[in-house]
């Protein structure tokens, strides 16, 4: 985005994610070394605060869930999945472990996993990271995608004895006694909620998992699980460029129910931190961003319009556009807990000083207007024609303008 260099001397500079690393990376050799354990907390109130070296520690810290089946972790949690699955070109597996236990020493909390993640070496990979932090952390997992030996079937199978077996296998992999929570990833058509329901409940009274969420599930369906074994967390997509569950009731269950809601891709699989591009190349074997009409080098560009509007909002304040994507998650509702992923020490830097700039009422409102007045596209080529369409869907997440976007829900297709 051009800057207007009239006014130069008297506004802040632009801050990209690019500079922003730029800055950080002059520092990463004392990341380490300058960490200190922050204590366990138990109220979300508190501001992140900088370490001896300047680096940010996060303090603040929020509820999911309530009464008996609360879980009370860090304002940020972060998610583990893009350490060696689904995301292009992974660091060493020393490079992850030292990542993963730099944001434990930062104050973060809530590390998240799931046996469909590699599969299963991704579990493996958080329980030796967090082998040494025994009692201080959350690791949360998810069974639901079928794994028969080590692959994935692209079946989900939530059936009692599966469930069962999934647990005591990631129990052994994240190297712990007890899972603090076991998430249903996908939901099971051929299996009841109700009888997922059961078989966690009484996991949880046998002292293997302590509570239970559900991840991409409608507000019907977390009332039904709700009311055999109560709900700590639900997750779900959620970010600025996908808002469905304001609409489609699951927030509203959330709060009437006083379940927490985790938003994974908080960044919309990066784009929104803008170093994402029409010219980016994913890894066809291990990154699932290729096969999205999102990211189509297309959609791509059209869609940067959005990061720049994050960006001029964020150049008011002093954020970058990861910053703003993940503070606006945070202000949104005191039971929100995003999972952001990074396999850089920067970026965590800069995710976690996300947790130190609250956006206003107002901010909200003029962040959401000005992302209203661009529209998301993702336009789809049928594989079995050349003719192109278009999902035409009335986002009323988006103050009910017209929208091109999102892969996952099928809508009218109109020919171009």
């Amino acid at each position: 985005m051009a800057e207007n260099t009239d006014n130069k001397e008297k506004q802040p500079q632009l801050m990209s994610r690019r500079s922003f690393l730029q800055k950080s990376a002059l520092m990463g050799a004392a990341f380490l070394a300058a960490s200190s354990v922050i204590p366990q907390e138990t109220e979300a109130k508190g501001r992140s605060r900088a370490n001896k070296s300047g680096h940010m520690n996060i303090s603040g810290r929020r509820t999911l869930g309530s009464g008996s089946d609360a879980l009370t972790v860090s304002a940020l949690g972060f998610g583990c999945m893009g350490m060696n699955y689904n995301r292009s070109v992974s660091p060493s597996r020393k490079e992850c472990i030292k990542v993963i236990r730099e944001a434990v020493e930062r104050g973060v909390t809530l590390f998240d996993t799931a046996i469909i993640y590699g599969p299963l070496i991704n579990e493996e990979l958080v329980g030796e990271a967090l082998a040494p932090y025994k009692g201080q952390v959350a690791v949360t997992t998810k069974f639901g995608h079928e794994v028969i030996n080590g692959k994935a079937t692209g079946r989900q199978n939530s059936r009692p004895e599966i469930i069962r077996r999934y647990c005591e296998e990631s129990l052994r992999r994240l190297r712990v006694d007890c899972l603090e929570m076991f998430y249903q990833h996908r939901l099971d058509r051929n299996v009841p909620i109700e009888e997922v329901a059961g078989t966690i409940g009484d996991l949880i009274k046998e002292g293997k998992v302590k509570r239970w969420g559900v991840c991409e599930v409608s507000a019907d369906t977390i009332r039904r699980a709700h009311a055999v074994t109560p709900l700590t967390a639900v997750q779900s997509e959620y970010h600025l460029m996908f808002r469905d569950v304001e609409t489609n009731g699951v927030l509203d269950a959330c709060r009437e129910l006083g379940i927490g809601f985790v938003p994974y891709s908080p960044m919309n699989r990066g784009f929104l931190g803008g170093a994402i591009n029409e010219y980016t190349r994913f890894d066809p074997n291990n990154d699932n961003r290729q096969t999205l009409p999102r990211f189509s080098p297309e959609n791509i560009r059209l869609n940067t319009r959005i990061v720049n509007e994050l960006q001029e909002f964020g150049r008011r304040r002093g954020m970058t556009s990861a910053q703003v994507a993940l503070a606006w998650l945070l202000a949104k509702a005191p039971f929100i807990v995003p999972i952001p992923a990074t396999t850089k020490l920067a970026h965590l830097e800069e995710n976690l000083r996300a947790a130190d700039m609250p956006l206003s009422a107002a901010d909200v409102r003029e962040l959401e207007a000005a992302v209203a007045g661009s529209p998301l596209w993702a336009t789809v080529t049928r594989l079995n024609s050349s003719a192109r369409f278009k999902a035409d869907k009335k986002a009323s997440a988006l103050g009910g303008r017209r929208c091109f976007c999102i892969e996952r829900i099928v809508i009218t297709w109109q020919k171009q």
